[in-house]
């Protein structure tokens, strides 16, 4: 047992530039999302299409967060049945050259497979009881 965590009598500080920055963009998708909105509004539907391995569900939240978040407006059409269209906000699309930029960064690294590094890292493991039990 460790000690007890003592509360600090320092008030603390403000989040920094970079910290409030990604707060904006933090969620499974986010980025995604941002950037599936930045050639022109579209619907939930269209979105789905357009990022084809986010459900539904997730897309909806996010959607949700990003409005909230100020980064995504929501505005409702005039159809039966309803439907609303998405589309960035100025917030939002100012996010957009970071967003950009962490693209830029995506094709320059390695392509790397999930499995072959998650099958290794499993061996790799392996490995490691087998030599506990050999020793």
């Amino acid at each position: 047992m460790g000690l007890p965590l003592r509360k600090s009598k320092v008030e603390p500080p403000p989040p920094c530039p970079l910290t409030r920055s990604l707060h904006l963009l933090r969620g499974a998708w986010a980025p995604n999302v941002i950037w599936a909105l930045s050639g022109e509004p579209r619907r939930f539907g269209e979105l789905r299409h357009d990022i084809p391995a986010i459900s539904a569900r997730v897309l909806s939240a996010r959607l949700r967060e990003l409005e909230t978040r100020g980064l995504v407006s929501r505005h409702l059409l005039d159809t039966s049945p309803p439907s609303a269209e998405y589309a960035l906000t100025e917030l939002g699309r100012e996010m957009m050259p970071a967003i950009r930029a962490l693209i830029a960064v995506g094709h320059k690294l390695p392509e790397v497979d999930t499995r072959k590094r998650a099958a290794a890292r499993h061996a790799g493991k392996k490995a490691s009881s087998s030599l506990r039990v050999a020793a």
